[in-house]
């Protein structure tokens, strides 16, 4: 095999591992988003969940633990198990952001998807595209993003809203480039020798959760900035 027979064999199995990536990712969303709307048809069942604190909080130690196990044991357990594992992790956060719709308009809503989906799309485009090494920045992010988390948990008992506005701008840039690095190292992922192994199909499952969870994110701050309330 040539050169240049063995190149396009490799761009030809990376371009398929990042669009079984984003395929998995899209499915994942469609299942939340699916979810989430049938849920908020019914009045009983959202307050059930969003007022019933044992129930919500349940919920949300539910969704970490789904994220750890997946991650822990994502080269020991099968490609179906990891499969079925995400779709019901993006079941559970359905349940969870079946209030969104109950907050806010469903054309703000709609508006808000748009704008996330475009941007989303730009910085995926850019971080499979770019030559340039995004590792530091998405060290940078990561540690931006522990602080954010400190924060916006620090808020929750301050109720302070400047404080509330600078989480959400800075949500917003940070999502919007953790999208662009973990775009790069998805198909950084696909290049390598591991990605070609049986094992390696599971890489594809933790690289849909990673950009799953950048878009998730990423809607919900540009929702806070751009979404009408209901009154």
């Amino acid at each position: 095999m040539t050169m240049k027979e063995q190149f396009s064999e490799q761009t030809v199995f990376v371009n398929d591992f990042v669009s079984k990536v984003f395929g998995w990712m899209s499915f994942a969303l469609l299942t939340t988003g699916l979810t989430s709307f049938l849920v908020s048809q019914s009045m009983d069942t959202v307050s059930f969940i969003v007022l019933n604190r044992p129930v919500f909080f349940g919920l949300i130690i539910i969704e970490l633990g789904l994220v750890m196990l997946i991650s822990a044991l994502i080269n020991k357990i099968s490609f179906s198990t990891a499969i079925v594992l995400f779709i019901i992790y993006s079941i559970v956060n359905g349940l969870t952001l079946s209030v969104i719709f109950l907050a806010y308009t469903m054309a703000s809503i709609a508006s808000t998807f748009i704008v996330t989906a475009s941007t989303f799309g730009v910085m995926c485009v850019y971080g499979l595209v770019t030559k340039k090494d995004l590792t530091g920045v998405g060290s940078l992010l990561y540690m931006a993003l522990f602080g954010l988390i400190i924060a916006s948990i620090a808020n929750l008992f301050l109720h302070n809203e400047t404080v509330y506005w600078i989480i959400t701008y800075a949500g917003i840039i940070i999502f919007v480039g953790l999208t662009a690095y973990d775009a790069q190292k998805i198909k950084q992922i696909g290049e390598s020798s591991f990605a070609k192994t049986e094992q390696g199909k599971n890489l594809a499952v933790i690289g849909a959760l990673q950009l799953y969870l950048d878009f998730i994110n990423l809607f919900l701050f540009l929702l806070r900035l751009l979404g009408k309330r209901r009154r």
